[in-house]
């Protein structure tokens, strides 16, 4: 196979120079001469200047950057750190500012808080001390007011200094979910296991069929629909002789809902990826119950109406970005019927994680820069996204961290590498508990890369020829099984699995209509629309999905 550079997304390459931006902060080989340097006492005062520094650095944490001086241009470049050693300060690349926030430096278009110093200090709530202060079913604010104990981390600020809402990670929120509790959490409405490897029903593993999750996100259109076909040919089957299956977490703009149609009418699976797809990762973090519901329910109206689909199977959510939204993304899937999530991601681990229900606490840290995991009690499956080992030669080569999303294993440069790393990480689940497969692509990186598509077919090829064990299936029959675990025997005449086993006839629609539309929400934008449905009069967006123009 001859070598590819892949053409990266322009997200993938802003979050690279983010870190490589992140990187050279602290080892500085990136910066210019002048960047860092150490602020030197002036002889003759040293009371006076070891005083200025005990004054600066009392309230600051341990490595945060801060500014002396707030203001645009170079102000906005130049932050210090308080050390051991001293005090020592670094100056941002040329056409760049520093996020007081992010801690990083970042485009100045994006850096919106040249103003402020330091980071915002938050109060916290005393939520322990050696003497009660608060009657029971109460906490106290950080000023020692007592409220209502579930007021705490419910995404509004009940405190009047606000510290209800300020130490709400899963080892510090009052209400936050229990432990796993098999006692308690039963199939098939629950799953959990004190580390996330336990296997439904104690299964061994030698009698658990390996599912493979194949998962594409963004828009289905002319750009990726012929690349899916090849993949999803109908000549690729599973054991129990059904074609092979995958789940399409599909975003609005650009869609067309004819293909979205067909891939359903062929027994895929359809989930949502949002309405605007907003490309502030913060947003998605930050998001309201209501900004979640619109964008998500939004999206399953948009997609229901628009590719004519009639059965309720739209359950599955995936935030764009992975960034997850915290309790309020969770609470708005149970407000809106949603059966799973797949944003959350778990760190490498052997074994990996199977599944499982969010009425219990998550079975592993809250992997990533920055992200905002749920702490609560949710009636939402979680199917979580095992990092991939990305190791070339996992026997010999050191650690390297994992990758989630395919597209990210940025060390991936030739078709044998692709096809090892799928092997590899196939063994890793095959070979120890068996918990599925999770194979996350973006079209593009495929389409732009024939050989690691080739690289994927004849993988895929190979391992359904050799195994009669090895099924791949959509996420929402994952589930299925989990709920009602069967051996590998019995899966072969799994009633779940069967449903639109190999689907034969015709789209439909041969010639779907094609929409060039406007809306007030989208200015200036002519966009079209292919439906085999009768076209709205405005483009659906995130007031108007239907497209009716009621907003």
């Amino acid at each position: 196979m001859n070598v590819f550079s892949f053409a990266m997304r322009s997200r993938t390459r802003v979050a690279i120079l983010l870190f490589i931006i992140h990187v050279g902060l602290i080892f500085a080989d990136v910066i210019e001469e002048h960047i860092l340097h150490r602020i030197k006492r002036q002889e003759g005062e040293p009371k006076k200047e070891e005083n200025y520094e005990l004054e600066l650095c009392k309230d600051k944490d341990a490595g945060e950057w801060f500014r002396l001086q707030a203001g645009e241009g170079d102000a906005c470049r130049d932050v210090i750190q308080c050390t051991s050693s001293g005090l020592q300060a670094i100056r941002c690349p040329a056409g760049l500012y520093f996020d007081i926030d992010k801690q990083t430096c970042d485009w100045k278009g994006a850096v919106k808080n040249c103003k402020m110093k330091n980071k915002e200090r938050k109060v916290k709530p005393l939520l322990f001390t050696d003497e009660p202060l608060c009657p029971d079913g109460q906490l106290a604010c950080g000023d020692s007011v007592c409220i209502e104990r579930g007021l705490f981390c419910n995404g509004e600020k009940d405190c009047t200094d606000g510290s209800d809402e300020n130490s709400c990670d899963n080892d510090n929120d009052p209400n936050r979910a229990p432990p796993c509790d098999p006692a308690v959490c039963v199939l098939p409405d629950c799953f959990c296991s004190e580390d996330g490897t336990a296997i439904p029903n104690d299964l061994p593993p030698k009698d658990v069929p390996q599912m493979i999750t194949v998962t594409f996100d963004d828009a289905i259109n002319n750009n990726n629909i012929e690349l899916y076909k090849e993949i999803f040919n109908g000549k690729r089957k599973n054991p129990n002789g059904c074609d092979i299956k995958a789940t399409f977490f599909v975003s609005h703009k650009y869609t067309n809902y004819s293909a979205v149609q067909e891939m359903h009418r062929k027994g895929h699976e359809i989930a949502v990826h949002s309405i605007t797809h907003n490309d502030d990762e913060q947003f998605w973090s930050n998001a309201t119950v209501d900004d979640w519901a619109k964008e998500m329910a939004g999206m399953r109206i948009i997609v229901e109406k628009y590719a004519n689909l009639t059965d309720n199977s739209v359950v599955g959510v995936r935030a764009p970005y992975l960034r997850v939204g915290g309790n309020n993304q969770f609470t708005m899937m149970e407000e809106q019927s949603f059966l799973y999530d797949s944003t959350i991601t778990a760190p490498l681990s052997n074994p990996p994680l199977w599944p499982y229900t969010m009425y219990f606490r998550m079975p592993h840290r809250c992997h990533g820069n920055l992200q905002h995991c749920p702490t609560r009690s949710h009636a939402v499956w979680e199917m979580v996204l095992n990092e991939l080992d990305r190791r070339e030669d996992p026997n010999f080569d050191e650690y390297l961290p994992g990758c989630a999303m395919v597209d990210s294993c940025s060390n991936i440069l030739t078709g044998d590498q692709f096809y090892n790393f799928l092997t590899h990480n196939f063994d890793r689940h095959y070979d120890q508990n068996r918990a599925p497969m999770g194979l996350y692509f973006h079209a593009a990186w495929l389409k732009n890369n024939p050989e690691f598509l080739d690289a994927f077919l004849f993988w895929m090829d190979e391992v359904l020829a050799n195994h009669n064990d090895v099924y791949f299936v959509t996420m929402t029959q994952v589930i299925q099984w989990i709920q009602n675990p069967r051996t590998i025997s019995e899966t072969k005449n799994f009633d779940a699995w069967k449903e639109k086993c190999v689907v034969e006839g015709n789209p439909a629609c041969w010639v779907p209509h094609s929409c060039k539309l406007t809306s007030k929400e989208v200015p200036g934008e002519t966009i079209n629309l292919q439906t085999c449905v009768r076209c709205p009069n405005n483009y659906p967006w995130i007031n108007d999905p239907t497209g009716d123009g009621f907003f």
